[in-house]
């Protein structure tokens, strides 16, 4: 196909199997026989990528008209799909290119378009050719830098990639740094300084008259009522041209420039090359990273054909193994001496031999001086014990103390020691907390499960007070009741109705 779309910018009409293969035979492809490229031919043929004429240019005798001889010629889809083809891979493929002379260019065009601002009566076609050239100068501009940052997060991604891969992306992005960077940076703020130095006024004149000789093209007639909106749409589009091309140059307060975020992006660019080096360096000296050795010992487990080697495979990844001191003993001894490993022993079928922890890792050694005496702790825990069972009674009477035997006053409970005191403070604080608004009881229990408290409010209640080591609580009088949360029949009874 290429051939023809060549053969055609050649205003070449047709084109014979031979002319086919004289071609190939030097575009540096492959190299296809003479019959092969028949039969492709009728395959495209067959397609509607090209369609075959009969070839009596070359006919001579009778007999030549019964022999095969056909002219192929590109068909308009041919020609089309070809086409397209080749956009699509110049656009995938497009390394986006960063010319520095297209800045210079646009730096130009911006002084000439300054001298055109200063004169009062600009030429017309002086102003439009000017626009027209910055306009080119800068979609270029845009494109390439487009297609550069799509092939830098491309290529940036270079895990595993070999040596000769990262060479080339390290040799391209330190030439586009050289290169493009350094120019962006003297003639970008070049650039922005001569834009913000022409007047907005003025340079939104000189677009409006562009716009006016345009929308004349568009509409001749001035009385056409489409004359008007042609030339308000031609204003806005070099109004959005001359937009873009400020905010690619110049910051605002609200965002940076596009040609900042570009030297950004680059210089960021960096510290991950730095990190392939550090990959590569790692892969040449043999170094392997932690996620890679997992990876590696999944698909060992993944392979093992039994549960017992996926236990050893487990133990020996990991140095997991027998953890007990003083393994040796008699016995030990005994056993080896009745079995006695040989030198041609399995180390798989041999017994195995307990090592202690302490010496695996430092070795044999005799301490020096007196061992120490074992510590008799019988006294401590003792003391521990004693006072564990009497903080336990102290709690059981602390409870039995708080027992209501049904509802009760406040104002009729009696002076509490402070162990009761404490207990009846936090079950009346937990009882108070829980009850909802506008509701007058609530019902609550303790956190072990082993009190529950109903608190039931007057009305018109009075203040009461109940003394107690600590001091005298007041407060409004409550209906209270304080039960055992194992024997309180209420609850029993509620629980085995619902069951």
């Amino acid at each position: 196909m290429c051939v023809f779309v060549t053969a055609k910018e050649r205003f070449h009409v047709h084109l014979r199997p031979a002319d086919v293969y004289s071609e190939m035979l030097v575009d540096g492809g492959p190299v296809i026989e003479l019959d092969d490229i028949g039969q492709k031919l009728e395959s495209l043929e067959g397609w509607g990528n090209v369609r075959s004429d009969p070839d009596t240019s070359r006919v001579t005798a009778v007999e030549d008209f019964y022999r095969r001889r056909l002219l192929y010629q590109l068909t308009h889809a041919g020609d089309a799909a070809e086409r397209a083809l080749r956009t699509f891979d110049e656009a995938l493929g497009r390394r986006g290119a960063l010319q520095a002379v297209a800045l210079a260019d646009i730096e130009l065009g911006l002084r000439e378009l300054i001298a055109l601002a200063a004169d009062d009566h600009p030429d017309l076609g002086k102003l439009r050719n000017a626009l027209n050239g910055l306009t080119a100068r800068f979609t270029d501009l845009a494109e390439n830098a487009s297609a550069f940052m799509s092939s830098l997060q491309r290529s940036i991604d270079l895990q595993g990639a070999s040596e000769e891969a990262f060479v080339a992306y390290k040799d391209k992005l330190v030439e586009y740094l050289e290169r493009f960077i350094q120019d962006l940076v003297t003639v970008g703020a070049s650039i922005a300084g001569l834009i913000k130095d022409i007047d907005g006024e003025r340079i939104d004149h000189l677009l409006g008259m562009v716009a006016s000789e345009e929308a004349a093209d568009e509409a001749p007639d001035p009385d056409d009522p489409q004359a008007e909106l042609a030339r308000k749409n031609a204003h806005e589009r070099w109004r959005n041209r001359w937009y873009g091309l400020t905010s690619w140059f110049v910051s605002a307060d609200s965002r940076d420039s596009q040609a900042k975020l570009l030297r950004t992006r680059a210089l960021a660019a960096i510290p991950a090359l730095l990190d392939v080096v550090r990959e590569v360096n790692d892969r040449r000296a043999g170094r392997s990273d932690r996620s890679a050795d997992f990876l590696t010992l999944a698909r060992w487990f993944a392979l093992a054909p039994a549960d017992g080697d996926r236990h050893r495979l487990w133990h020996s990844a990991f140095g997991l193994g027998s953890a007990r001191h003083l393994t040796v003993d008699p016995d030990t001894l005994a056993r080896w001496d009745a079995d006695v490993a040989t030198v041609g022993t399995p180390w798989s079928e041999a017994q195995p031999v307990m090592v202690s922890p302490q010496l695996r890792k430092t070795g044999s050694y005799e301490r020096r001086g007196k061992p120490n005496q074992v510590t008799d702790r019988s006294e401590y825990k003792a003391m521990l014990a004693a006072s564990a069972a009497e903080e336990a009674e102290q709690t059981a009477r602390a409870r039995q103390a708080v027992l209501t035997s049904g509802p009760v006053y406040l104002s009729q409970i009696t002076e509490l020691e402070r162990p009761a005191f404490q207990l009846f403070l936090t079950l009346l604080g937990d009882a108070l907390a829980a009850r909802v608004p506008g509701q007058e009881s609530a019902e609550v229990t303790v956190g072990d499960g082993s009190l529950r408290i109903r608190l039931q409010a007057l009305p018109d209640a009075q203040i009461v007070e109940i003394p107690s080591t600590d001091g005298v609580l007041r407060g409004p009088d409550h209906i209270v009741e304080i039960v055992d949360a194992a024997a309180d029949p209420a609850r029993a009874g509620t629980e085995s109705g619902a069951a």
